[in-house]
């Protein structure tokens, strides 16, 4: 499993406030998450964010309250991988849990800059900024938790195996 796309650069302790901002918590629709993601951080992001582009942040992205509407929003809206330093660990599970690619790499988050082209190998957990020529090495995905991102989601792999 691969993950290709240009990158949107945020820093440290992106909250789930900011993701997607409490007043749209009344939906629990992607596509309308989709609409509001990110905007009170980056108000051109539901704009400019295309199918496949990755998202990298420094430390604690995601901390804050532990809705799963926002790993929802994100991957509504394109976004095929998260790549941070570090991810608050509510938001970690949260994300593999409806199979939102995420992977924790201090050296990558800080190399790689908005706009970047970078692609992502799940497999082995090589992150490669095409627009350097520069790698990589984050913790590659154990099997199974690449088999909950393939099934989109920890319910549909469940049900997949009865």
């Amino acid at each position: 499993m691969k993950a290709n796309g240009t990158v949107f650069k945020y820093g440290d302790n992106v909250d789930t406030d900011v993701i997607i901002p409490a007043r749209y918590l009344n939906s629990s629709d992607p596509a309308e998450l989709a609409q509001h993601c990110m905007e009170d951080i980056d108000k051109e992001f539901v704009k400019k964010v295309q199918k496949g582009d990755i998202i990298v942040a420094n430390k604690n992205f995601g901390c804050g309250s532990s809705r799963e509407h926002a790993p929802i929003a994100i991957k509504a809206a394109g976004v095929s991988c998260v790549i941070a330093e570090t991810f608050a660990r509510i938001f970690y599970r949260n994300s593999i849990n409806i199979g939102l690619p995420i992977i924790e790499c201090p050296e990558a988050a800080q190399n790689i800059e908005a706009g970047d082209e970078v692609e992502v190998d799940f497999d082995s957990g090589i992150i490669t900024n095409k627009t350097k020529g520069t790698s990589f090495k984050g913790q590659a995905f154990p099997e199974f938790m690449q088999k909950i991102i393939k099934a989109e989601g920890l319910i549909n792999y469940i049900n997949s195996q009865q």
